[in-house]
């Protein structure tokens, strides 16, 4: 009887955590920051114990397990509109390459060391450090590269560039459309300038930009208020992209 009561239990467990993983949603099943990691190595526990001990009732597990759905779904709507308290949760990803350059002051706060860059270069299919412009530490663990460009498709592009040179020397000269920079610091990532409504002023400073310039360049596509934007990031070439929690006024 205690085994068939044991069977019984682990079926029933199964479908209840199973359950509880989809409510939680693909962001959880996709990757796991470290509430993530707490809240499922919890569930586990809770699930265990319910499933040796065959006299606890069923309730004494499904209950708490119930309670850290709750907890993880308020936390991740709240979260939604609060970069704050993502950033307390989940943390800021890490440069651990930048512009060529291994950063070991963040590689010593990371306690991440030589061994771990190598490995996931190579998970990447990259063999030489050499040939990354970015590497960063993103906060589930998994290492973005973002590579130089090829000298092979920079010989490629010069006579390319003559050729507009030459082009652009014939024609008449044109103002351009905005006060945006043709190149960055940060070369091919792109930058947050608003997100969630609120000016990053961090990436701004970075830019040697002001939020001046940024109303000006954001009147210029039809918004007239920094709340309206959702998210506003900025490329290497000084293109502008704009998501609006409503339509901008015209």
């Amino acid at each position: 009887m205690e085994y068939g009561s044991m069977l019984l239990r682990t079926v029933l467990i199964y479908f209840i955590v199973f359950l509880i993983m989809r409510f939680m949603g693909k962001r959880e099943i996709g990757k796991l920051s470290v509430f993530d990691l707490v809240i499922s190595v919890m569930i586990a526990e809770i699930a265990v114990i319910v499933i040796e001990d065959v006299e606890r009732s069923m309730w004494e597990g499904i209950l708490p397990m119930v309670v850290l759905l709750i907890v993880q779904v308020g936390i991740a709507f709240i979260a939604l509109k609060n970069r704050k308290l993502r950033l307390w949760f989940d943390g800021k990803p890490s440069f651990i390459i930048a512009k060529g350059k291994l950063n070991r002051d963040v590689m010593r706060k990371q306690r991440y060391n030589l061994d771990d860059l190598l490995l996931q270069l190579r998970e990447n299919k990259i063999t030489n450090v050499a040939d990354v412009e970015f590497a960063i530490l993103e906060t589930t663990g998994k290492l973005s590269i973002v590579e130089k460009e090829n000298a092979e498709t920079k010989e490629q592009e010069e006579p390319q560039k003559e050729q507009q040179a030459k082009t652009a020397a014939d024609e008449p000269i044109l103002k351009p459309q905005s006060q945006t920079p043709a190149r960055f610091r940060f070369e091919m990532l792109p930058i947050p300038l608003i997100m969630d409504g609120k000016v990053q002023d961090e990436n701004l400073a970075k830019l040697d930009k002001t939020r001046f310039w940024l109303k000006n360049v954001l009147q210029e596509q039809g918004v007239h208020d920094f709340k309206e934007v959702f998210l506003c990031t900025i490329d290497h070439k000084g293109k502008l992209f704009i998501d609006c929690d409503k339509k901008p006024r015209s």
